[in-house]
């Protein structure tokens, strides 16, 4: 492991102000921990990074396979370390909630390699498709196409949203195609096609198989097959259920009494009506049961003609 030597990082110097401006006791420990290990590994890289970026010549014919663990968490410089990591960091905070930080991780773990044998396949191919070597040559190093992918869960799980692409308000659903490209345009050295597969990926897991053959991979840990659904259900701090989590009644009986939909309409106004003209009251102070509550006697044609008439009157 090497020491990184040489001028003061303002990158980094502004990475550890953001940080301490969001506090470290709002960052969730995954997000937190990845950004640790990222500036870690900028001070004290384990090789050159010429020794751990992935290309197709590397990885695959010369499956120099380390790289893959590697080239994700090294960056060329200061700011590009910056870019990403201050991307991680909001990123991280809205999924890490979400997703629960052990499926998170997970999804880290597994991104982080699928995407550089992805950015291998597409290099690859454009070998083939243009005739030209030079493609296996290219080596990649960053933690932006695992944000890319992470982009892509984002957008997923928060649908309907608007984002701003150097000033043009875009869809969120249309937004990693739309920066795709104008990073390209922006930077031309920056990699295209690591960047598409982070994308590719995230599309795997949001629409393809990928999430299921986490899950299945997964097994039978309990803390890694309930990943976080898109659609957001209620959160009752009384119950302190999370979002994602309900409950099916353990005797459905219980909640409809055996009647069918339209007698369960039916029940639900009557009880309505009772219930306001009696205040919400119970009888013989007893509470009643959850679900569809019977009256203890029917009430005849006059009393409930009274009844109404009161209410009437009240009004």
């Amino acid at each position: 492991m090497q020491r990184r030597q040489g001028r003061v990082n303002a990158g980094l110097l502004l990475l550890l102000y953001q940080i301490s401006q969001v506090g470290l006791q709002n960052i969730p420990s995954v997000t937190l921990g990845v950004l640790v290990l990222n500036i870690f590994l900028f001070l004290n890289p384990v090789r050159p990074l010429s020794e751990v970026c992935i290309s197709v010549k590397e990885g695959f014919y010369r499956k120099n396979w380390q790289r893959l663990l590697l080239s994700p968490f090294h960056h060329a410089d200061d700011w590009h370390l910056y870019y990403n990591m201050v991307s991680m960091l909001w990123k991280g905070i809205m999924l890490e909630k979400k997703l629960k930080s052990i499926w998170f991780a997970y999804i880290i773990a597994v991104f982080s390699l699928l995407i550089g044998i992805v950015y291998m396949v597409l290099e690859f191919m454009l070998v083939k498709i243009l005739d030209d070597p030079s493609y296996e040559m290219n080596c990649a190093v960053g933690f932006s196409g695992v944000l890319f992918a992470l982009k892509v869960l984002n957008n997923h799980y928060n649908p309907g949203r608007v984002s701003s692409v150097l000033g043009v308000r875009i869809p969120s659903k249309y937004a990693c195609w739309v920066e795709l490209v104008a990073i390209h345009l922006i930077s031309p050295g920056t990699s295209f096609a690591g960047h598409l597969a982070g994308i590719l990926v995230g599309l795997m897991y949001t629409m393809g198989p990928l999430k299921k053959i986490m899950k299945a991979c997964a097994g039978g840990i309990s803390s890694f097959t309930d990943p976080a659904r898109p659609r957001d259900y209620y959160y009752s701090d009384y119950y302190d259920y999370p979002r994602y989590q309900y409950r099916t009644p353990r005797n459905y009986y219980d909640y409809t009494g055996g009647l069918t939909e339209e007698e369960q309409l039916e029940r639900a106004v009557l009880n309505s009506l009772n219930e306001r003209d009696f205040g919400g009251a119970t009888y013989n102070n007893e509470r009643r049961p959850y679900g569809f509550w019977f009256p203890p006697e029917q009430q005849s044609e006059e009393e409930v003609r009274r009844q109404r008439l009161r209410r009437f009157e009240r009004r």
